[in-house]
């Protein structure tokens, strides 16, 4: 169940940092693509020319962190599902409510 728990938190996580912070290297992905010049944008001072292949080194990087989450992810919901590393768990070392620690009820 924790592998299940950490796998689902893994993968939110990777959505939620593609969703939030992607649109940056989206345009600099759709600029390497369709055009000689990468420019890059600011609210206050004018567009200033930059280097295509940083910012596709960059795009390259944070594409490789977001695959990582989403693949780590994946990765710990298969384990949780086919492993039996939670369920073996012996008798001594259990805790919670309903056990006193000797491994009896």
């Amino acid at each position: 169940m924790r592998f299940i728990m950490a796998g689902v938190a893994l993968v939110f996580a990777g959505f939620l940092v593609l969703g939030v912070f992607g649109d940056a290297y989206r345009s600099a992905n759709v600029q390497n693509a369709e055009f000689e010049d990468c420019m890059e944008y600011s609210e206050d001072r004018p567009p200033m020319e930059t280097d295509c292949g940083e910012a596709a080194q960059g795009s390259v990087a944070f594409f490789g962190l977001v695959l990582a989450l989403l693949g780590a992810g994946v990765f710990a919901l298969v384990k949780g599902y086919r492993g039996k590393w939670d369920n073996e768990a012996r008798p001594e070392d259990m805790l919670g409510p309903g056990y006193r620690g000797d491994g009896k009820p």
